[in-house]
């Protein structure tokens, strides 16, 4: 605490000393100028001592104005060395431009550091002002929107959205809840909501909710498709309970009949089950590690004999694979895979037609192929195979037993392990699906040949 008044009266008389000597050296001249030529001369030399001094102030007082009036440029000049107080003044004035250009810089840096921030957000953000006008926004928000800062800086945002749902979210201004519109384009879906800031003022925040509404219209569709699936054979089956009870005396041939057909109802609401609970297993368990392996021809061996069990001998059915390949993962999921794609191949292969299934090796990736001479497939259904229950034809698909889910277990089984499903169809000559593994799973014994 005793080094403040130290500094301070340090200061003072820095500043006072050089003040009183120079009146001092004034006083004197007019004093020995009086003495010498009488008191005339004597005051008219401490005039002209004190209009010296005078000049010498207001010249550095014009000096500090003209450096004050460009202090918003810049690059500013250098101050002048001073003389007795006002070397006191210079420094001074040189110490507050030190600390001000390192509070500029720190400012500077701070809103450089939340300009890049803000534009790493994937959400938009528009600061407005008080008539909701732009002053600043995210490039998120530039996308979003369509705006630019640049362009469309110090604009009213309702001139540059032009969309009526966020006119009527403006005009009723309860922003309680976000608004859900279309961007600008039309492509994606927005969320979008209003924050007060400093009073007067709001930010408007923008996120791409796309891939949400999608998953959210999945989850309706999912839904209502094992409604549907599942509402043919309730009904089945419950009518005909209803019909034993209302008429039991029914003949013995016509009871086996309906009860061939509640067999086969309530099969095709256990397979839906299954695949249900299989596609459910493939979405929440852990990803498979490569510490598990398997012989490929343990479970493609029992899937070439399904295929020849549900083909009755009507096809021909082919199997081609390299001895001694190992797979590392989980064979339940990928025998469930490969087994779903033999047995649509022979569903879907006309009697007297021809399914073949070959594994390949290669340095990347290896691949399972399964070729069928069915009546192929447009190419306009080949993006949505995958889709839970979509179907080509679903008269089809009822008829030969399928759920609608094969393949999409089939995707989710290969992406599991790293892997993907490709579909080649030309209609009238047949389908060929590729279910393609990477090298990491697939150990070949070392006298394997490698097909590139």
């Amino acid at each position: 605490m005793s080094a403040l008044p130290h500094t301070i009266n340090s200061r003072l008389n820095q500043f006072w000393i050089p003040v009183w000597f120079r009146f001092a050296v004034v006083a004197f001249a007019g004093l020995m100028a009086g003495l010498i030529g009488g008191e005339r001369w004597g005051l008219l030399v401490a005039l002209f001592g004190l209009l010296v001094l005078i000049g010498f102030h207001l010249y550095y007082l014009k000096r500090v104005n003209d450096w004050l009036n460009l202090a918003d440029r810049e690059e500013l000049p250098e101050l002048p060395s001073g003389f007795g107080a006002w070397q006191t003044v210079f420094q001074e004035l040189r110490r507050a431009r030190k600390r001000d250009d390192r509070r500029r810089a720190e400012v500077a840096e701070t809103l450089d550091r939340f300009i890049q921030a803000s534009s790493a957000l994937p959400d938009g953000i528009v600061i407005l002002d008080r008539a909701d006008r732009i002053e600043w926004c995210n490039p998120s928000a530039s996308d979003h929107l369509g705006v630019s800062l640049e362009r469309d800086g110090g604009f009213l945002l309702a001139n540059l959205v032009r969309q009526p749902a966020f006119t009527e979210y403006l005009v009723r201004a309860d922003f309680r809840e976000p608004l859900q519109m279309p961007d600008h384009t039309g492509a994606r879906q927005l969320s979008l909501q209003f924050l007060p800031f400093q009073d007067t003022r709001r930010i408007l925040l923008t996120r791409d909710i796309t891939r949400l509404v999608q998953v959210e219209s999945m989850r309706r569709d999912f839904i209502a498709n094992v409604s549907h699936e599942l509402r043919t054979p309730i009904t089945v089956v419950s009518g005909f309970l209803e019909q034993f009870e209302d008429q039991p005396d029914t003949p013995p041939e016509q009871r086996k009949r309906i009860h061939a057909v509640m067999l086969e109802q309530s099969r095709r609401m256990q397979r839906l089950v299954e695949d249900l609970l299989s596609l459910s297993r493939l979405e929440s368990q852990p990803l498979p590690t490569l510490d598990e392996t398997f012989s490929l021809a343990s479970i493609l061996g029992p899937i070439v004999d399904e295929a020849r069990a549900l083909s009755q001998d009507g096809h021909r059915i082919e199997l081609s694979i390299p001895p001694g390949i190992q797979i590392a993962g989980v064979a339940d999921e990928l025998r469930s895979a490969f087994g779903n794609l033999v047995s649509n191949a022979v569903r879907y292969t006309p009697k007297g037609g021809t399914v073949r299934i070959a594994f390949t090796l290669g340095e990347r990736e290896s691949q399972l192929t399964v070729s069928d001479s069915g009546a192929g497939i447009a190419a306009e259904h080949l993006p949505r195979l995958t889709e839970r229950f979509y179907r080509v034809d679903k008269s089809r698909s009822r008829e030969t037993g399928g759920t609608g889910l094969g393949l999409a277990i089939v995707k989710h089984a290969l992406v599991r392990h790293g892997g993907r499903l490709e579909v080649e169809s030309i209609v009238g000559k047949g389908s060929t699906f590729k279910a393609i593994l990477p090298y990491i799973r697939v150990l070949a014994p070392a006298a394997a040949p490698a097909n590139p």
